[in-house]
């Protein structure tokens, strides 16, 4: 399968540097373009329509996201090329959109590559665009959603209504309001960076709960959650858990 890329980045070095990674390491990706300006590279992608999008996010003359949401149904797979920005990886990750920090480091450039690829066989990368676009408009975390991959597709998940996620032989349960469920492909650890900065914390290496959710906390070292839920809490986690749940 052939990828079509197209590299976005004000910086001209940058931009040099991270084309040459590209041609050494991701030889699955043919370059058909690259701009240091955001509103030219506005025009060029929607003439080349191409699968995969290499966006740096700083820049002075429009940020990545501000030209995201200028290009009418972005129909590609996107690799978000940033500085460390606490708001901005948040905000990417809700979204099960792929990152990476600058300068780019080889492994994660060929993950995020990789990752990309199954991604464009997917066809999904619209609707996870346009719901990172609706969340940047969205200040309150508890009013975002978050993009969970299934077998069945994606699901757009708010963040309250989850109540707590469980690790299960690699996979996740998603414990959700109303008794529902669901299982994703992606691992515990992938939900707890996600969910990261939010009202979770992670009560042991199986369990990711919400805050909002809880309402006993039991002696025997137990938590009990909405929905009939009740998950352990380790015993190396116990006295931060319990000092972390009283300053919510």
């Amino acid at each position: 399968m052939n990828i079509r890329a197209y590299l976005v980045d004000d910086e001209r070095k940058a931009l040099a540097i991270l084309r040459s990674k590209l041609e050494r390491y991701c030889p699955q990706l043919t370059i058909v373009g690259e701009s240091q300006s955001p509103k030219n590279a506005i025009t060029e992608i929607q003439e080349l329509q191409p699968d995969v999008i290499f966006l740096d996010i700083s820049m002075p003359e429009m940020t990545g996201f501000d030209m995201l949401k200028s290009i009418p149904n972005p129909a590609f797979e996107i690799i978000f090329v940033t500085a460390y920005d606490e708001y901005a990886i948040e905000a990417i990750r809700h979204c099960a959109i792929g990152y990476i920090v600058k300068p780019a480091d080889k492994d994660d450039l060929i993950t995020a590559v990789h990752k990309a690829i199954q991604n464009v066989e997917h066809k999904d990368s619209l609707a996870k665009n346009k719901q990172l676009i609706a969340n940047l408009g969205v200040q309150n975390f508890q009013k975002k959603k978050i993009v969970v991959p299934t077998q069945k597709g994606l699901e757009f998940i708010p963040i309250p209504s989850i109540i707590r996620c469980e690790g299960v032989d690699g996979y996740t349960k998603l414990y959700l309001e109303e008794g529902k469920t669901m299982l994703s492909s992606n691992s515990i650890g992938h939900f707890v960076k996600m969910l990261d900065k939010t009202t979770f914390y992670q009560v042991h290496k199986s369990h990711l709960i919400n805050l909002d959710h809880i309402i006993a906390y039991l002696n025997e070292g137990y938590v009990q959650l909405t929905e009939n839920n009740k998950v352990p809490v380790s015993r190396n986690k116990r006295s931060d858990f319990l000092n972390n749940f009283k300053s919510k």
